[in-house]
């Protein structure tokens, strides 16, 4: 399966009639989305704001975040399952607004809801202090049950994401990017030489608003499969839940997830990547019991020398984590694992819920439970009433003179499991 991803540079966002892109210049007819939002009958309100790098802006509390893109050539369309309709992506050429992203937020959904400070030491934490934003204030309707009012603003950020994508729909790339992985049997014949490797995604599944959907069906309802690593690149999956905000893989994260954009790079060179493998995170021992055999069996069954595994989340997940790793080497095959820590703030107490002999290799994305201030911001997108109550902040944490105490675990992407962000280790 071959697709091309064709980039166009957003540098600059502005409020504009009609919605185009210029010289480089989104311009974003704010009276169209909003009537796009309110056809929706559970949205009361909806506004629309920008929020560029540099600026003295906050954006709170953070759900979802989402990239522009349009399907221009092949089979499907953006989203499919939600927005389209179900149709297997990853192949033919899509077209990206790279640089401008759909930011939702408004009243609180669930505890775990994040920040973005496009300026400032929060800036350093999060990738989406580099995007230029559209951020919509979403107020659903008072009546609605949380998991109605979370449905009502993932499709509201999905929507404008698809609305703003066709804008591209017609412009050149100004870079286009291939990526191809061909038919089991054809990729071990090309690369028969190099050891074959393969990527094991966890997705959050929990449920009670911690949920990622792959091609519309919520993945607690899926057993682990088999994907086209350009499938996700595409839009197979996105983000319903409201984990951690530090850790948690928003949409935009998994239309570009760097594990699998460096996996390519080196595919064909050091190792034959050769698939993916999605599994969900379960609440019950049971589940995760069955969810772990079968990914080691598919590991096993697709010849893999090697996996990459990444969890979403922590503490119960950290036993699906461990599950999948103990099975996967019990078949012979090395792994590395992609997690981040709640070490505690003085960074003393243990990292994981659960740990095992074989996960001997992990990569960090950090911890969580550091603490920084965050300054006072010029602007306000949204509303800091909740900075106390997301996860990451507690009573009091808000100081007079407007800055604010907060865990990493409050900002948007700080954490990244999957290695979409600034951390690192020296």
């Amino acid at each position: 399966m071959k697709l091309e991803l064709g980039y166009i540079p957003i540098h600059n966002i502005q409020f504009g009639d009609p919605s185009r892109v210029e010289d480089g210049v989104l311009y974003v007819n704010a009276e169209d989305i909003k009537t796009l939002i309110m056809k929706d009958e559970r949205v009361a309100s909806a506004e629309v704001e920008l929020a560029r790098p540099g600026e003295s802006v906050r954006i709170t509390p953070v759900k979802d975040v989402v990239e522009p893109r349009v399907k221009v050539d092949g089979p499907g369309g953006l989203f499919p399952g939600t927005v389209s309709r179900v149709k297997t992506v990853g192949s033919g050429k899509t077209h990206v607004l790279k640089g401008a992203a759909v930011v939702t937020t408004g009243r609180i959904v669930g505890f775990q809801e994040g920040i973005i400070d496009m300026s400032g030491p929060g800036a350093q934490y999060t990738p989406f202090s580099k995007t230029n934003n559209i951020v919509l204030i979403l107020r659903p309707r008072d009546e609605l049950e949380p998991h109605e009012h979370e449905v009502a603003v993932r499709m509201a950020g999905l929507k404008t994401a698809a609305y703003l994508g066709e804008l591209a729909r017609n412009l050149t790339p100004e870079t286009i990017e291939t990526f191809e992985t061909l038919p089991l049997k054809e990729g071990m014949e090309q690369y028969k030489d190099l050891p074959r490797v393969g990527y094991v995604q966890m997705l959050q599944s929990q449920g009670l608003l911690h949920d990622t959907y792959v091609y519309g069906v919520d993945a607690k309802q899926i057993l682990p499969t088999i994907l086209y690593p350009t499938e996700v690149m595409d839009g197979a999956i996105i983000s319903g839940n409201c984990v951690s905000a530090c850790d948690k893989n928003p949409t935009y994260v998994h239309q570009n997830n760097p594990i699998v954009h460096d996996l390519f790079a080196r595919h064909g060179k050091d190792f034959n990547f050769c698939a993916m493998i999605i599994t969900n995170e379960n609440v019950y021992l049971a589940d995760k019991a069955r969810s772990s055999d079968w990914t080691a069996k598919l590991c096993e069954f697709l010849s893999l020398d090697g996996v990459i595994v990444s969890e979403e989340g922590f503490g119960n997940p950290d036993t699906d984590l461990m599950m999948n790793a103990r099975k996967i080497t019990d078949k012979g095959i090395k792994i590395v694992l992609l997690t981040d820590e709640y070490a505690g703030q003085d960074g003393s107490s243990q990292s994981l819920a659960d740990a095992h002999v074989s996960a001997d290799a992990v990569v960090s994305g950090g911890n969580a439970n550091q603490v920084i201030t965050l300054p006072r911001m010029g602007k306000v997108i949204g509303s800091e009433a909740y900075v106390g109550t997301i996860a990451g902040g507690w009573d009091k944490n808000k100081q007079p003179d407007g800055t604010i105490m907060v865990e990493l675990q409050a900002i948007t992407g700080a954490t990244s499991e999957v290695g979409f962000g600034y951390l690192s280790a020296r």
